[in-house]
């Protein structure tokens, strides 16, 4: 018996699931690198990424020949603006995180990553006036009242989950403003924070407060950072195109789950029993909202092919 022939979207959709696996494994397990910069703040570490980030994609975006639209997005500056925005909204994502990491908050931090699919559709209630289903209502407010019973039971907000939720759910929220792909929305962004980052830079050399060139392995480091941020999001491009939302959505919870588990096992993070009556809160939210993506989903097609 001959084996059944793959169809091609079959073949596509198997690469797409393996580019969003790539991606999102590669996120989750950020904090393992970025524990690796023992003794250089967070702000260094996140003006060599924006700085090496930007140089690695001039060689890939020459590489892939995609300047087309990078020469279009660049001679039009009054439609820059929603770019700009992208780009301090991505540098605050990013420099927190690194916080995060540094000051060993890697829960808060995968919590953030959790809640940011509910605040996604706040956003879009409360910004697009985009309609909210009742499940995506229940799940809101679960992830509410999570936030409630951290500030009532133990006094303080849990603001770094809520910088990086509402810092990338509001990035999102822009950036399906621009009309730029993935690869060249991100150079473009990496390139209108780069001056401030050599500024920056240029700074702390004059003030000896510079870890670049002091070891060859933070200087290595410091220049990888730019290869890995660009890696991951190059993987789920090319699972964005692929895949329906719907997949990426359940392939997102990767993140934020390799996070939470690398925070108890590696970092040996305290987790107190309000932390983890706030987790599950979150957790049922994004069940409900899950659930609540997966019944509204396009149904396919039924297609009858001839030979």
């Amino acid at each position: 018996m001959s084996a059944t022939p793959v169809s091609l979207p079959d073949r596509e959709a198997t690469k797409g699931v393996a580019f969003g696996l790539g991606a999102y494994i590669a996120w989750g397990c950020f904090p393992l690198f970025f524990a690796l910069f023992d003794g250089v703040p967070a702000f260094e570490i996140l003006i060599h990424r924006v700085l090496w980030s930007c140089l690695f994609l001039v060689g890939l975006v020459t590489l892939l020949g995609r300047w087309g639209p990078i020469r279009d997005a660049l001679g039009e500056p009054r439609r820059l603006g929603r770019v700009l925005g992208c780009a301090v909204l991505i540098a605050i994502n990013w420099g927190l995180y690194i916080y995060a990491v540094e000051t060993r908050h890697v829960l808060q931090a995968s919590l953030g990553y959790f809640m940011t699919p509910l605040v996604n559709v706040a956003l879009g209630m409360l910004v697009l006036r985009e309609s909210m289903h009742r499940l995506q209502a229940v799940a809101a407010a679960l992830a509410a009242l999570a936030i409630l019973i951290q500030l009532v039971l133990l006094g303080e907000l849990p603001w770094i989950s809520l910088g990086l939720a509402f810092s990338f759910g509001t990035y999102g929220l822009l950036r399906k403003q621009v009309p730029l792909d993935g690869l060249s929305g991100l150079f473009v962004e990496t390139l209108l924070l780069l001056p401030l980052a050599l500024l920056t830079l240029a700074w702390l050399s004059q003030a000896g407060l510079s870890h670049f060139l002091g070891g060859a392995e933070v200087t290595l480091l410091l220049v990888a950072s730019g290869v890995i941020t660009a890696l991951p999001l190059l993987a789920f491009a090319g699972a964005a195109r692929r895949l329906r939302l719907a997949t990426l959505g359940f392939l997102m919870y990767i993140n934020p789950s390799i996070q939470f588990l690398i925070a108890l096992m590696v970092f040996r993070e305290p987790l107190s029993m309000v932390q983890l009556a706030t987790f599950l809160l979150i957790w049922a939210g994004l069940a409900l909202y899950s659930w609540s993506a997966w019944r509204s989903r396009p149904r396919r097609a039924s297609v009858t092919a001839t030979e």
